[in-house]
């Protein structure tokens, strides 16, 4: 009888990518790579991070112009609300908010002719005022301006109205021309506005240039 000879038995099939219960591959390689990758990407973050002399000084200018920012927004307000004060004081003494917003409009009217007057003099020891009295619904005070200078000189006179507790009623501008020195003149002060009831006449600036 003849011996049949032995075979090896075969070899199993390697595993490929697209068998399902095949292990994973592992690529020494590409893991080495993107270790490198991953630690680079790392250091650059760590660099982007660190407050080194740039980035400080970035950092600084950025506080600093947040800082002036927010000072710049802090003045607008309170610029807002010393201009606001007047018609708010008004309104508080019974007017509407029409009246005053006009008696607000005035007086920085008349405040703003002031202002624009270079090299004035003080002049509110010229002026002395009459008592109010109302014409045509108009509030009238009449106004003796005394030259108490050592030269001609011309006169704005601001003129505020108000009732008997001081609450502002209206304001009015006055000027007056070329008065010689120690001379006297007169000069009428009417509100803007129709007025009634008990009105005094204050004269809150007077400049002589």
């Amino acid at each position: 009888m003849d011996r049949q000879p032995t075979r090896s038995p075969a070899a199993p099939p390697r595993p490929t990518a697209a068998d399902p219960h095949a292990p994973a591959v592992r690529h020494p390689r590409r893991a080495l790579a993107a270790a490198l990758v991953a630690a680079l990407l790392g250091g650059a973050a760590l660099a982007g991070c660190s407050s080194d002399g740039n980035g400080g000084a970035t950092g600084s200018a950025a506080s600093s112009a947040a800082a002036q920012a927010g000072s710049a927004i802090a003045g607008a307000a309170s610029a807002a609300a010393s201009a606001a004060s007047a018609a708010l004081g008004t309104a508080a003494s019974g007017l509407s908010s029409s009246a005053a917003s006009a008696v607000a409009s005035a007086q920085a009217k008349a405040s703003s002719a002031i202002a624009g007057i270079k090299g004035g003099l003080d002049a509110k020891g010229d002026i002395a005022v009459g008592a109010v009295s109302i014409v045509n619904d108009k509030a009238e005070a009449t106004l003796t301006v005394t030259n108490h200078g050592q030269q001609a000189g011309r006169y704005v006179i601001q003129v505020n109205f108000t009732d008997d507790s001081g609450n502002l009623l209206d304001v009015t501008a006055v000027t007056v021309p070329d008065l010689a020195a120690g001379q006297s003149t007169e000069a009428k002060a009417q509100s803007n506005r129709d007025l009634s009831g008990s009105v005094k006449a204050v004269v809150a600036n007077a400049v002589r240039y």
